[in-house]
């Protein structure tokens, strides 16, 4: 039998690597002679360069940049021919500001990535947004890429409270004849109810009270940068990145069809009698854009049975199939929230063991 294992990061635990391999291991034990083809995922957010350069393969070029609270920290550009694949996360993600200062966290070093990518010649720049902790509507960015204003763009959200005027024109310019792309499957507007702080605020650790507060913040900056943009799908990605990106005339793509286009889901799916996908918490969000969704649409336009392993199961069967998966097993109710977390690869592998068990034939 030949499976497809194509899970996502399960956040905070294991990468889309070390996942795909913990749930190779585990089949293995099971069944030996299986042929397992192993192709680790990602949306945009955290893992997008890694899951591209194990695709793609390319050249990685370490720098430096400002992260979300100031300090700097480690990113890497990955550059394929003349595109340049940056990761937002790197500089801005959750996991550097823990939830805390939403309100004051800065994307200017996501602006210092689209720099040196376009220092490194690239002719086409793809930015990966998701699992950020910012929620400056890509204010820092701009300001990272030369755009002015009369308040403070690298200060976070809350310093955007009283801008009158911005200037995108050198930022425009800074790009020239680069081709910007915005990869990420959220639809949110940058303000308003499904926007970006009232939809993805709380995650970052801003309080509920606060949420008009900031998201007013947003409206103002959108008000003299440009309000149009900011009511389009995906302005709201990444607090608001997706904002500053398509303001800059970026195009959007899906992040997981493009992460799908790159390792060629579709010809592998085809190839093969099962697929496995997973990621951290399997819910309904997961329509939203998330890899075990674009994975098992990829699966059914293959007509190949889809299986998520995931950290947590949150929807019942009904929801689970309308999602196109078949069953979806849970690490905590198999093995127990103390096990999942101490050891979730070894956890990984064991459910992945079980669901062999049931599968192979």
């Amino acid at each position: 039998m030949r499976v497809l294992i194509a899970p996502d990061k399960f956040a905070g635990t294991l990468t889309a690597l070390e996942a795909a391999d913990a749930i190779a291991a585990g089949w293995r034990r099971q069944r030996p002679d299986d042929e397992l083809d192993l192709a680790p995922m990602a949306d945009g957010g955290p893992g997008f360069v890694d899951v591209l350069h194990a695709a793609l393969g390319g050249e990685q070029l370490a720098t430096t940049v400002t992260g979300p609270t100031g300090r700097s920290v480690p990113a890497t550009i990955l550059l394929v021919g003349d595109t340049a694949y940056v990761e937002g996360a790197q500089a801005c993600g959750l996991h550097l500001t823990r939830g805390e200062g939403a309100e004051s966290a800065t994307t200017v070093g996501v602006g210092e990535l689209v720099a040196a990518a376009l220092d490194s010649s690239a002719r086409s720049i793809v930015v990966g947004l998701g699992g950020s902790g910012t929620n400056d509507g890509g204010a820092g960015l701009l300001t990272a890429l030369g755009a002015t204003a009369d308040v403070p763009l690298d200060a976070g959200a809350a310093a955007l409270d009283g801008i009158g005027s911005v200037d995108l024109e050198p930022a425009r310019t800074r790009l020239g004849e680069v081709r910007l792309v915005a990869a990420t499957d959220v639809d949110n507007p940058l303000t308003g109810l499904f926007g970006a702080t009232k939809v993805f605020g709380p995650q970052k650790g801003i309080p509920d009270e606060r949420l008009p507060v900031v998201d007013g913040w947003l409206e103002q900056f959108a008000a003299v940068a440009d309000r149009r943009t900011s009511l389009e799908p995906g302005a709201g990605a990444a607090g608001g990145l997706g904002f500053a990106l398509l303001a800059l005339g970026a195009a959007r793509e899906p992040g997981i069809g493009l992460v799908a286009e790159a390792v060629r889901l579709g010809e592998r799916a085809r190839l093969a009698d099962l697929v496995v996908t997973g990621e951290g918490a399997f819910d309904v969000s997961s329509r939203a854009g998330k890899v075990p969704y674009g994975v098992a649409e990829v699966a059914a336009e293959s007509l190949r049975p889809c299986v998520a392993i995931a950290g947590q199961v949150l929807i019942g069967s009904r929801e689970m199939r309308a999602l196109g998966v078949e069953s979806a097993y849970s690490l905590v109710d198999l093995v127990g929230e103390e096990r999942a977390f101490a050891d979730p690869a070894g956890a990984l592998a064991e459910v992945a063991a079980r669901v062999a068990r049931t599968w192979s034939r």
